[in-house]
């Protein structure tokens, strides 16, 4: 079964350093039957150009401004995004959400803003620990698609991915409350995931949307995780700075 593996390397390598790593999981990811997308920071995009525009591995960048051009000193545009060839724009990761500040009404016009230059939008949404333990995710998780994808078309959640990042399972050893995530629970979550959309928009929008699970992926879990067939794939952030660790996943057939 095809599955979309993505790898989010976050403020990690450098520009040349991503350039061994570009023409490693290019070579690497021949003959995989996988999806694969590589998300490196903005400066290594011209190097995914270079070596990636050519293969089976899509790329995207990490995030990128709401805006679409102007007074916005050290800010990236989707236009320049989409110009270095990336196909894909990471919004809403947690790290930005919680270390940022970054608010639902911002993610949104980041939505907007990236579809109306042709970029596809992997978006995440995820619960912290407290959320979690006051038994308020499920709602959590609504509102969080509710706003995201406010005033978007149906039509358009053909380029959107839906990543469930439970914030609480990234980091398994801050609270003796947090064994990790099962798959039940990720099965569960998805379902939410799906029902929103179906009533935000419609049944066939809820079965078409993807879905994939990001949350401490790695070579011990990840064929447990993917033998969810609630789940359509993995957005991985630690584990694929190893591309060796990462083509393993990226080429397995499940």
């Amino acid at each position: 079964m095809k599955k979309l593996i993505i790898a989010n390397l976050k403020m990690n390598t450098t520009p040349s350093e991503f350039k061994n790593y570009a023409m490693t999981i290019a070579t690497k990811a021949k003959g995989s039957k996988n999806s694969i997308i590589v998300c490196p920071p903005y400066t290594h995009l011209g190097v995914a150009q270079e070596f990636l525009s050519s293969s089976k591995v899509a790329y995207g960048a990490q995030n990128m401004s709401a805006e679409e051009s102007g007074s916005f000193t050290g800010e990236v545009s989707a236009k320049m995004v989409k110009d270095l060839g990336a196909e894909y724009v990471i919004v809403g990761h947690s790290d930005v959400r919680n270390k940022f500040k970054e608010t639902d009404k911002t993610i949104n016009k980041k939505i907007k803003t990236a579809l109306a230059n042709g970029l596809k939008v992997i978006l995440c949404v995820g619960e912290s620990l407290q959320t979690r333990e006051s038994k308020q995710t499920q709602n959590f998780i609504r509102k969080q698609i509710d706003d995201d994808l406010k005033g978007i078309y149906e039509n358009e959640l053909e380029s959107v991915i839906i990543a469930y990042e439970p914030v609480w399972a990234i980091s398994t050893n801050k609270s003796s409350a947090n064994k990790g995530i099962t798959n039940k629970d990720i099965s569960k979550m998805v379902e939410v995931i799906r029902k929103e959309i179906e009533i935000q928009f419609s049944t066939k929008a809820s079965k078409k949307i993807t879905v994939v699970y990001g949350g401490s992926v790695g070579l011990n879990n990840y064929k447990k995780i993917l033998s969810n067939e609630s789940i359509d794939g993995v957005l991985i952030g630690a584990t694929s700075l190893d591309v060796d660790a990462f083509s393993v996943i990226a080429r397995e057939n499940y």
